[in-house]
């Protein structure tokens, strides 16, 4: 287990060491997405509550937010960084699997779902033998379909779901956003530096949304030097401002 800090040690992580641990595409999901006043927000895969950690510390007047984790070290692990952080009086961790949060949320109880869902389906590349990091990684325990079904039920009409999804995966993203009832609303594709292919994209879709979308201005994970651009600096501090968007 690791104890890592963030915002100059105003929040701190509880991480297996060798299992599954947040990447960069948390601090994109957490950053880039657009959190309004008196949003009730729920994460789908929620991992070790990470993201939930820093939008709780970043928005204070954020309340009932909830965590679902299908992997139950991880969603032990994710409830002892809400104690740890102080944070149990706003933030829920269910352990489940969110193909069932149906049984588990009533509908339109949410105004913003937050996913970071697998990113390869099975057959694709090699799964990792660590079982924590081969069921984050590949459709093994949920897939896309199964986020958009989800965040139908959790969200009222014109609610947001946001994503973190591979750049080269954006067909398989618009379709099943059109089979779930969504339109993608603001889409950034993220680099790892200039020149590069675009690797990631964080996408906005609203359920029963319309046709109008916005194309975001490209972000720069790396400068041409191998160094954190500003913009990815600023997601590593704790003012980052809500984003404007359609």
């Amino acid at each position: 287990m690791t104890r890592d800090s963030l915002f100059g040690g105003e929040l701190a992580v509880c991480q297996e060491k060798h299992g599954y641990r947040f990447a960069v595409d948390a601090v994109l999901l957490a950053g880039l997405s657009r959190v309004k006043p008196g949003d009730r927000i729920i994460e789908l895969g929620t991992g070790c509550g990470v993201i939930l950690l820093v939008l709780a510390c970043r928005h204070p007047g954020l309340r009932g937010m909830a965590g679902v984790e299908i992997q139950p070290e991880l969603a032990r692990l994710a409830r002892k960084n809400v104690q740890e952080n102080r944070l149990a009086d706003r933030i829920e961790i269910v352990e489940g699997d969110l193909r069932q949060v149906p049984s588990r949320f009533e509908p339109a109880s949410f105004d913003l779902v937050l996913s970071n869902p697998p990113y390869r389906k099975p057959g694709s590349g090699r799964i990792n033998p660590n079982r924590q990091k081969a069921v984050a990684r590949h459709e093994l325990a949920a897939a896309l379909p199964d986020v958009f079904a989800a965040a139908h039920h959790l969200l009222p009409h014109g609610g947001r779901l946001a994503l973190i999804y591979p750049a080269s995966r954006i067909g398989h993203l618009l379709s099943c956003a059109a089979a779930g009832g969504f339109s993608p609303k603001s889409l950034t594709i993220i680099y790892s530096r200039p020149g590069s292919p675009g690797r990631l994209m964080h996408v906005e879709c609203r359920k029963a949304g319309g046709e109008e979308a916005r194309v975001e201005a490209p972000f720069y994970i790396y400068t041409r030097n191998g160094e954190y651009t500003d913009e990815m600096r600023r997601l590593y501090e704790k003012g980052v401002p809500s984003a404007d968007g359609p």
